[in-house]
């Protein structure tokens, strides 16, 4: 709670609430803690030890505590007669007049009505202090009963809410409330409002008063904040304040909300008083909960939810502080089984303590989570489930160690007799989740632990020959595993890693025996260790081995190869008890790393002779030495691994019979003579397919091509170039090259029927420059197709796309100048010109746009609503609903345009025009029916009319053009019957020419 907040200022005055009492009221006793800075003080009593000083009675209150309340009265009215008596006679005797004897017993009586009145008025004050004496004279003030402060009120005839015996009552409520309050270091003990509550109902003030002695305590521990002088003696006042505030809406309940009224007094906040409640509710439940141990039981449960609901403490705080404390005396026993195993001291029992420590726990937590699944759970505090050591001293990185290191500990314990128990395995997963490990760790703390026990137990089985003479060694190994609940699959890599160790240990003198190959097939039996399995172990472990020697072997080079390598290799090789397909796996590897070597060297020469030469080395390196290493790994002589390479050559013949006519693929077939010249050829198993993408492979492969082709050229000085060396015995290291590329047949003759095309399209562009095949040109490019070996098929496809590639950029220039019209396209497609392919669609559109645009301006007025929407945009392959919303828009547009123009050709006297731009306006009005058009001047209208009545148009037209300049039939007629009014116009006016 902020303490600025809690109470006003010390400029501002607190407001008082309305007292019922005057100054007397406000003269009670209060005794509150003094403040911790007053050393000088001394604590004060218990309440039980605090005694009130009596009272004593003055002048006539001597004489009203003596009398009974009858007896008052009679002796008040004795008092007033005798004194009226008195005053009668007293006036008779010094004077005879009656007058005056009645006057003086007026006087004389009024004197004793007021000597009565004082006597009958003190008898509240005699009542306040009887009862001032009565409670001072208790020992324990909370045992006082309503019945005898009713008894005291009946002795002396006075009501209890008379003024100064209830102010008397406040005093006595006030100083109990102040003393049933702990001092602000103390916690509330929990039975205060209990307390307080009885004591309120034997004095039997009323809620009013008693709040108001409530607000008055408030105001005197206000007073005390502004006095002291330190910030601690500040806080424990505002703590005192809290515990008031809780208390009082405890003894008041619902009414607290209007009969203390703390936010108007001290100028606090609604959220500062529900923080003070909470807060002494949290600390309240919280000493309850100290009670509570790990043998908690059904009673003890519901008693807390009880102290909740008196503590007016939320069902999500109460949790939280129920799992805080089940956390605590969880922590407790973990520290203690930490400490054990981390003494340096500890004896062989201290894992067992450790073990004993965790168990108190896990009972803890069974114990919690039953509790949890009672029927009457809603009865039981709130929290009670898991235990968890989430936010607690053990959350934490630092302390996630010692946590595993229980956990080993507990695992070890739990396998200690051989085997795991189902009531063990539930356990460590209750003490996984207590940790708060994850699945995985705990999986391998128990997988470590778990493999030592199995380990061992298998030694000890196969020691013993239990394990091999065991009818079913699949059952016996599985029985074992469910005896530890180890997962199967961890068994077998187990058994894998048990194989993998005796292996080694056969290896060390590079070979295996015939004892070894037994022993490791023994192991292999009564372990159910899987073929593939044993077969990746050799290939790993003598594979290595074998590795070594492939790799000494092959970097001897082309001239070390000699007889010493080639036994070591084959002793390797079957020494080992590697399979075919393993050792040339390994042996692969190796090959191709040398060979990717090569390629790079290859790629970064200079120039692609250099390129060559470097694709030259690793094929001689693949024929001298990879080939025979591959021969001693087979273990087959040298005469059979000759032909295969033969045999690739005819795959590639018999699959591309039809490029037969390549002559660079035909000097790739050995002949006879050049075999025996070259020698036995180079294998081709052992292959870079899988390392490089197929277009680097074929990249290389065109790279040696163009070698063959060109020769080696040597560069002179001024930049020329010569060739000094060319031989066809370049063409079977170039089908060499493709076997240690991996190239198939098809991708082969895909170079070569490449590398033919493009020298044949690259002069063809030549000889078809224009685009234009003539007879000699025909003949030529039928010579250059012979010449570089190309099919007829291909040949005609290059020429074909050559001109047509040539006549598309005419006709697109053609289209883009305007000079190509829709009769052109037409002639064009009947000659069987892909126009689509040519000319854009674009282009296509702006070619209909400008054939609409032609028609429109004819002059003939014709329009053709079959030749415009549908055979137009079909020779044109244009969209029809497109091509009719642009005749829409250009017909909108010219048909205004039209009539300004047959106006300004009336104007210039030009008939000839006038009848051309009705004509066109007329055309409009067929592709778009419009409306009669409006203009300024009617007369030129009948100008345009009459112009076009001479003119001899269609019936039709005419009727159509009266329509639309708005002419009625009489005006019509009279102008039929005029004639045309410029046939009389001045002659030079009607020969003008523009």
């Amino acid at each position: 709670m902020n303490p600025s907040t809690l109470t006003s200022s010390h400029t501002q005055r607190p407001l008082l609430l309305p007292s019922p009492f005057h100054s007397r009221r406000r003269r009670f006793r209060v005794s509150l803690p003094r403040c911790s800075s007053d050393t000088a003080s001394a604590p004060p009593p218990p309440p039980q030890q605090q005694q009130r000083p009596p009272k004593d009675l003055k002048g006539i209150e001597v004489l009203v505590d003596k009398l009974s309340p009858p007896a008052r009265l009679a002796t008040s009215a004795v008092i007033v007669a005798g004194a009226v008596a008195a005053g009668y006679g007293i006036g008779s005797r010094f004077s005879a007049n009656r007058y005056a004897a009645l006057g003086g017993a007026v006087a004389l009586g009024a004197a004793g009505g007021a000597a009565a009145y004082a006597l009958n008025a003190s008898a509240p004050q005699v009542a306040a202090v009887n009862l001032h004496n009565y409670v001072a004279a208790f020992d324990d003030p909370s045992k006082l009963k309503k019945e005898e402060i009713d008894a005291i009120a009946s002795k002396y005839g006075v009501s209890k809410q008379d003024e100064a015996f209830k102010a008397e009552i406040c005093d006595i409520y006030a100083e109990f409330v102040s003393s049933v309050l702990p001092p602000a270091g103390e916690e509330l003990k929990g039975d205060e409002v209990d307390r307080i509550v009885g004591f309120k109902n034997s004095l039997g003030i009323d809620d009013p008063d008693a709040a108001a002695m409530h607000m008055e305590i408030g105001r005197k521990i206000f007073r005390q904040r502004l006095e002291v002088g330190d910030r601690e003696a500040d806080v424990e006042q505002r703590r005192a304040f809290q515990k008031l505030i809780y208390v009082s809406n405890l003894v008041f309940g619902d009414a607290s909300s209007f009969l203390l009224p703390w936010k108007r007094v001290f100028k606090v906040t609604d959220s500062q008083i529900e923080v003070a409640v909470r807060d002494n509710a949290q600390r309240l439940y919280a000493s309850k909960l100290k009670s509570v141990g790990r043998d908690i039981d059904e009673e003890q449960l519901v008693a807390l939810r009880e102290a909740q609901r008196l503590c007016r403490l939320s069902d999500e705080l109460a949790e939280n502080l129920f799992r805080e404390h089940a956390r605590k005396l969880v922590e407790e026993n973990i520290s203690v089984a930490i400490g054990i195993l981390k003494s340096r001291t500890r004896a062989a029992p201290g894992v067992s303590q450790a073990v004993a420590e965790l168990d108190r726990v896990l009972e803890f937590n069974n114990s919690l989570i039953s509790f949890k699944n009672h029927p009457n759970v809603d009865r039981f505090a709130r929290g009670v489930g898991p235990v968890s050591l989430v936010g607690g001293e053990y959350d934490g990185d630092r302390k996630i160690e010692d946590l595993k290191l229980l956990y080993r500990a507990y695992v070890s314990d739990a396998l200690s007799g051989g085997r795991l128990e189902d009531s063990k395995l539930a356990a460590l997963n209750q003490l996984r989740n207590i940790f708060g490990l994850g699945k995985r760790e705990a999986e391998t703390i128990s997988l470590d632990i778990t493999s030592k026990v199995y380990r061992k137990r298998l030694a000890q089985a196969a020691a013993d020959g239990e394990l091999e003479m065991a009818d079913s060694k699949a059952a016996f190994l599985q029985n074992l595993c469910d005896q530890l609940h180890f997962d199967p699959q961890k068994a077998s890599e187990l058994h894998e890693e048990i194989y993998r160790q005796k292996l080694q240990k056969c290896v060390v003198d590079g070979e295996l025996s015939e004892e070894d190959v037994a022993s490791l097939l023994r192991l292999r039996v009564m372990l159910c260790i899987p073929q593939q399995t044993v077969e990746a172990a050799h290939s790993d472990i003598c594979g290595s081995l074998f590795e070594k020697v492939v790799k000494e072997a092959i970097a001897s080079g082309v001239d070390g190869y000699d007889a010493e390598i080639q036994k070591a290799v084959r002793k390797a090789a079957h020494g080992l008890r590697l399979t075919r397909e393993v050792a040339m796996s390994i042996a692969s590897k190796a090959v191709r790393k040398i060979f990717i070597n090569y390629i790079k060297r290859a790629r970064a020469a200079g120039n692609r002779t250099e390129s060559a030469k470097e694709l030259k080395k690793m094929i001689a390196f693949n024929t001298l030495v990879v080939t025979k290493l591959v021969e001693d790994i087979k273990g087959e002589p040298s005469e059979i691994s000759a032909e295969e390479p033969v045999k690739e050559v005819e795959i590639i013949q018999d699959e591309d019979d039809e490029w037969e006519s390549l002559e660079t693929l035909k000097k790739i077939r050995p002949k006879e003579d050049l075999m025996e010249k070259l020698g036995k050829p180079g294998q081709t198993e052992i292959n870079l397919k899988d390392d490089l993408p197929e277009r680097d492979r074929t990249d290389l492969y065109k790279t040696y091509l163009l070698f063959c082709l060109t020769g080696e050229v040597t560069r002179v000085p001024f930049g020329a170039q010569i060739t000094t060396k060319k031989d066809d015995s370049e063409y079977l290291l170039l089908n060499q090259l493709g076997g240690i590329l991996g190239l198939s047949g098809n991708e082969i003759v895909e170079v070569h029927r490449g590398l033919a095309e493009q020298a044949f399209r690259q002069q063809a562009e030549v000889i078809l420059a224009d685009g234009q095949l003539t007879k000699a040109r025909v003949e030529q490019l039928s010579n250059l197709q012979k010449q570089v070996g190309l099919p007829q098929e291909y040949a005609q496809k290059i020429i074909k796309t050559i001109t047509t590639t040539k006549m598309a950029a005419a006709i697109e220039t053609a289209v883009t100048q305007g000079r190509l019209n829709i009769k052109q396209i037409r002639e064009l497609k009947e000659a069987d010109v892909d126009l689509d392919s040519m000319v854009s669609e674009n282009l296509r559109e702006i070619l209909f746009k400008k054939t609409i645009d032609d028609i429109f301006s004819s002059g003939t007025g014709e329009f053709d609503d079959e030749e415009v929407f549908e055979k137009i945009p079909s020779d044109l392959n244009i969209n029809k609903e497109k091509a009719r919303g642009v005749v829409h828009e250009l017909a909108r547009g010219r048909l205004s345009n039209s009539l300004v123009q047959a106006v300004s050709l009336l104007r210039q006297r030009n008939r000839e025009g006038v009848v051309s731009s009705l004509n066109d306006l007329l055309a409009c009005d067929k592709a778009v029916p419009s409306e009669p058009i409006s203009w300024e001047v009617p007369e030129e209208l009948a100008d345009l009319y009459s112009i076009y009545l001479n003119s001899d148009p269609a019936p039709e037209n005419l009727s159509r053009l009266q329509y639309l300049l708005g002419i009625n039939d009489s005006t019509a007629a009279a102008l039929s019957q005029m004639g045309d009014r410029l046939l009389n116009s001045n002659a030079e006016e009607e020969n003008f020419v523009f």
